[in-house]
């Protein structure tokens, strides 16, 4: 059986941040409601939906199960909690159950799956096979009895957008917590059983000094979540802020975000803090501590097959690649008249996807295996890194080409320079 991850994209937060280029939007509440139950026909009704939006999946995915689940957005943890056990339910009863669950008779009478503390401890009440379930979340959404719901849902991972420690970093970014908040949050998700917390962090935001970056890495380290993002801010014309950067003006405080070689030094500093706090530095832009690796997200670098549910949601073949319509309301309709927007659909080429493997491969920090791309690609390589090896920004080991730790933080220019 292929094992899949599932995402589920859930577009709505309580505000737009000021550097947010993500199509997401501030919608009433009564609106969600309707989008979770598209999203759960579109689950259970997935071959059907793919076959009318021209998308054909592989042999090879029609009996494949879940390994894992990551719940999106946005903001999901703005939903009720039963609207997000409605859509585990729809993904486990249609993507695997475990052995045990198997022969209780649940699926074919109807009726729910059955609760079980440890199958919950291992993924989910009724999916072992379902090793994490991951949930976003913003610091400010979290309640005791949220988190409960959560938990006993099956949720077992949660991942928090903090983006700084700093309160006027956060307001001038448009965040609607506060670094009080933080500390009220993650001893409720702790008291609830979830073990498995992912922080992230933007390096570059407006007002950030090398002072305040200090101070958000120590108090993250205080706090140990066992996983840790960092993203450079990102100057496009896709955010307000962004824009507003790209067009010289002073709104959205763009005259105090950090210049590109601050943000690159606060990179580095984000390496050196997270390395000697025992975190393990497997992606570009993350850390774990030992064993807490995203499973899910190692599915995109790995370029392992993925579904996506929901509007704007991607999936993944291996060789083939697709993608809904972004608008929610317009996914909600589709669905509710039977048929699934898909607004890219793309199959693969052979040079697309040895694009892919080099550009994701590098990504990660053990590197690329060029023997094993030669051989499934029928290309040669070698050759192509001696140029980045010379200049330092590539290391050989044996087989294994790696980028050098040094240069991490100019990655996308040894990117292009690889693919010219």
């Amino acid at each position: 059986m292929r094992k899949l991850g599932i995402y589920v994209q859930v577009p709505f937060c309580q505000t737009k941040c000021t550097y947010c280029n993500f199509h997401t939007g501030v919608v009433a509440s009564s609106r969600f409601a309707p989008y979770v139950e598209a999203v759960c026909r579109e689950i259970r009704e997935n071959k059907a939906f793919y076959s009318a939006g021209g998308v054909t999946l592989p042999e090879a995915l029609n009996d494949a199960v879940a390994e894992t689940i990551y719940i999106g957005g946005g903001t999901p943890s703005l939903l009720d909690p039963r609207h997000l056990q409605d859509i585990l339910d729809a993904i486990r009863t249609n993507f695997g159950l475990d052995s045990e669950c198997a022969g209780t008779g649940w699926k074919k009478s109807g009726g729910k799956p059955p609760h079980s503390k440890l199958a919950a401890s291992e993924g989910g009440p009724y999916g072992e096979r379902i090793k994490e379930v991951t949930l976003e979340a913003d610091p400010e959404t979290v309640e005791t009895g949220k988190a409960a719901s959560w938990m006993g849902a099956g949720i077992n991972r949660v991942s928090f957008g903090l983006q700084s420690f700093a309160d006027k970093e956060l307001i001038a970014a448009g965040r609607m917590h506060r670094r009080a908040d933080i500390y009220r949050a993650v001893p409720i998700l702790r008291e609830a059983g979830i073990r498995n917390i992912s922080f992230d962090l933007i390096a570059g935001l407006p007002h950030q000094t090398r002072e305040s970056w200090r101070q958000s890495l120590e108090e993250l380290a205080a706090l140990a979540p066992e996983h840790v993002s960092v993203y450079l801010l990102e100057i496009d014309e896709g955010s307000r802020l962004g824009k507003e950067l790209l067009q010289g003006g002073g709104k959205y405080s763009a005259g105090a975000v950090p210049s590109e070689d601050e943000m690159a030094e606060f990179y580095e500093m984000a390496q050196e803090a997270l390395g000697a706090a025992g975190y393990h530095h497997y992606e570009i832009s993350n850390w774990a501590k030992p064993g807490f690796e995203s499973k899910h997200n190692l599915k995109y670098w790995r370029r392992e097959p993925y579904l996506g549910f929901g509007a704007g949601a991607h999936s993944f073949s291996g060789t083939e690649r697709w993608a809904n319509a972004h608008d929610a309301a317009g996914y909600v309709a589709a669905v509710q008249g039977g048929r699934l927007p898909v607004e890219q659909h793309e199959e693969l080429t052979a040079e697309s996807a040895l694009e892919e493997e080099l550009f994701l491969g590098l990504r990660q920090l053990d590197g690329i295996d060029v023997a094993r791309i030669e051989r499934e690609y029928g290309v040669a390589l070698a050759k192509r890194f001696d140029s980045l090896a010379l200049a330092g920004f590539v290391e050989r080991d044996g087989g294994v080409v790696r980028l050098a730790p040094g240069r991490l933080s100019v990655s996308n220019e040894v990117f292009l320079e690889l693919l010219r």
